[in-house]
């Protein structure tokens, strides 16, 4: 995160409840910069059916285009500059290398992708960024509940700490400098929020890196994507790697802060 981040601070969160037979890593859950807004342009294409921007699969579309300028629910986001991404975390359709079932959601910490598997064998493949060390964990979850252009609401802990947040007591309104950034899908564990979440920020530098303060951050175009892509409940496993090792470590037991004051009201719970 940059030295002028609004929240470079990292931001702490509560223990991942409840115990699985997963492993402990780095992961976390991030805290995002202002970004300058691009100049209005024209909507991207619609799903018609829910009204969401339709998923862009790699295969039918060129880089630049995965990652234009764009107006998204009234709001103005940046064009990534893709010259500058690393090949490796453009979004992509890859062989599915994780061996779970379509639908589920798989973290390869080691690598710092995000895998969304298919039904055809393959997965797709996003670039995320991840915890910084000793705010990290491994294990599973389910995605409950998810939001566009969600308010990010500071806990009292760390208004407590950080003074200057209490101004966003009640919320802060959504857009491209929010922490939450253009999406938010909340992880829960046995029915509780875990306070941990994947969501976007404007930081795309940010992306290959333990450079975030929470769980698991996307570009926004990438998570405007993943977005749409999960329409109920979606199992998630944040592995150390991949090998059938890291499939089978225990989860570590850590104590922190929640990120924010829970899941919004107007949350869409997915059944």
């Amino acid at each position: 995160m940059s030295n002028t981040s609004l929240f470079s601070e990292r931001l702490s969160r509560r223990a991942f409840l409840g115990a699985s037979a997963l492993g402990a890593a780095s992961l976390g859950l991030s805290a995002c910069t202002t970004t300058d807004v691009a100049p209005p342009m024209a909507a991207a294409p619609t799903n018609p059916a829910t009204g969401d921007p339709a998923p862009a699969d790699p295969a039918s579309g060129d880089t630049a285009s995965m990652y234009a300028a764009r107006t998204d629910e009234g709001y103005q986001l940046p064009a990534i500059p893709v010259a500058k991404l690393d090949p490796r975390f453009v979004r992509q359709i890859v062989a599915d290398p994780t061996g779970e079932k379509p639908g589920t959601i798989v973290v390869d910490v080691s690598e710092h992708f995000l895998y969304l598997v298919r039904e055809d064998g393959k997965a797709m493949r996003y670039g995320v960024s991840l915890g910084k060390a000793g705010f990290g964990w491994t294990g599973s979850a389910v995605i409950q509940a998810r939001k566009k252009w969600p308010v990010w609401t500071p806990p009292p802990e760390m208004i407590k700490r950080r003074p200057e947040l209490a101004k966003y007591k009640d919320g802060m309104p959504p857009g491209p400098q929010s922490p939450l950034g253009a999406r938010a899908l909340y992880l829960f564990r046995d029915g509780k929020d875990t306070m941990y979440r994947l969501h976007g920020t404007p930081e795309w530098e940010s992306i290959g890196k333990n450079a975030s303060s929470g769980c698991v951050r996307f570009m926004n175009q990438d998570i405007i994507d993943l977005y749409s892509r999960v329409n109920g409940p979606a199992q998630v496993f944040v592995r150390p790697n991949l090998s059938a090792a890291g499939k089978n470590m225990a989860v570590s037991n850590r104590t922190a802060e929640p990120i924010d004051a829970g899941v919004p009201k107007d949350a869409e719970f997915l059944k």
